[in-house]
């Protein structure tokens, strides 16, 4: 199957983390991409399809299989929203076969535990530096809930954690990093992946400002170090289900569902300070933990040459 396909060339030991399961960025050379005129243009025009193909694919799949049973049965929601997941996944390595002839190594299966492990690691530590600044000084009220439901939260990170990775880092950022090189391509989802967030709820320019500024960076210098989404899916998945679940925080200006804890912004601090209703992801806390690991990222990177242009 396409799906097994991919590890085939990617095969390491399923049980380390090692720098050696690193890999450069690949960019594609054949098919659509093979050198020769205009390839910048035929990369952009490529990734406007792909980018829509694994969204409508994921959201579609999770629909119709939740359609079978009731909003409120959420372990057959969970499942739904899995498979929803995971097909999004299995859509993107068949479209890059038939177009750019290659097996897409991005999501290579032999080494996703690893990543995928230390990518949650760190999302989840990051979140909780940042909640843990907040209480330190007084800008958050964190009250225990006690135990909750955590299908829901976790279909939702999980969602988030795969297709989003998917469109933003493995289409677009690849594919402008193809197309123009790796600054502009670092500037165009930053762009993309902040503002594509001014449509939720509570949302404002600044808290869009600070997505691109947090995410944008962090979640493409992982996938520029390791040339696999693993550990940007991870941290994706992990800084979402520890917002939304385990401190209860509204999660880019909505709320995941239910929690083991209720976290809100105390009264009478500016909305930079906080967040505000949009959440502690368009606060200076989390902009500060989010730059701090990122710019880390990016310099180590640097210094491995992953941002030589292919």
């Amino acid at each position: 199957s396409h799906i097994n396909a991919m590890t085939q060339s990617n095969a390491v030991p399923a049980s380390s983390i090692s720098t050696h399961t690193w890999q450069p960025i690949t960019l594609g050379e054949h098919g659509l991409l093979e050198p020769g005129r205009l390839r910048w243009l035929r990369a952009v025009a490529w990734a406007i399809p792909l980018f829509f193909l694994v969204a409508v694919t994921a959201g579609a799949i999770t629909r119709f299989l939740g359609s079978f049973w009731p909003i409120t049965n959420e372990p057959m929601q969970f499942v739904a929203g899995l498979v929803g997941a995971l097909a999004s996944l299995g859509i993107y390595a068949l479209a890059v076969r038939l177009a750019e002839k290659r097996t897409a190594s991005e999501i290579a299966l032999r080494p996703m535990l690893p990543q995928l492990g230390l990518g949650l690691l760190i999302g989840a530590a990051m979140f909780s530096a940042v909640m843990g600044i907040m209480a330190m000084f007084g800008f958050y009220d964190i009250q225990a809930l006690g135990p909750a439901s955590a299908w829901s939260p976790l279909r939702k990170a999980i969602q988030a954690g795969v297709v989003e990775e998917l469109m933003m880092r493995a289409v677009l950022l690849r594919l402008m990093w193809r197309a123009f090189g790796p600054c502009a391509a670092f500037a165009v989802s930053w762009a993309v992946f902040g503002f594509s967030h001014l449509g939720n709820t509570n949302a404002t320019v600044f808290a869009a400002i600070c997505i691109a500024l947090e995410a944008g960076l962090m979640l493409g210098a992982f996938y520029a170090l390791t040339g696999r989404i693993w550990v940007s899916v991870g941290a994706h998945m992990a800084w979402n289900f520890t917002q939304g679940y385990v401190f209860g925080a509204a999660v880019s200006g909505t709320a995941l569902g239910p929690a083991i804890a209720r976290s809100t912004p105390n009264a009478g601090l500016p909305q930079w300070l906080t967040g505000g209703a949009f959440g502690p992801e368009a606060s200076l806390p989390g902009v500060l933990v989010c730059l701090a690991v990122g710019l880390t990222v990016v310099w180590v990177a640097w210094r491995r040459g992953k941002f030589a242009r292919q």
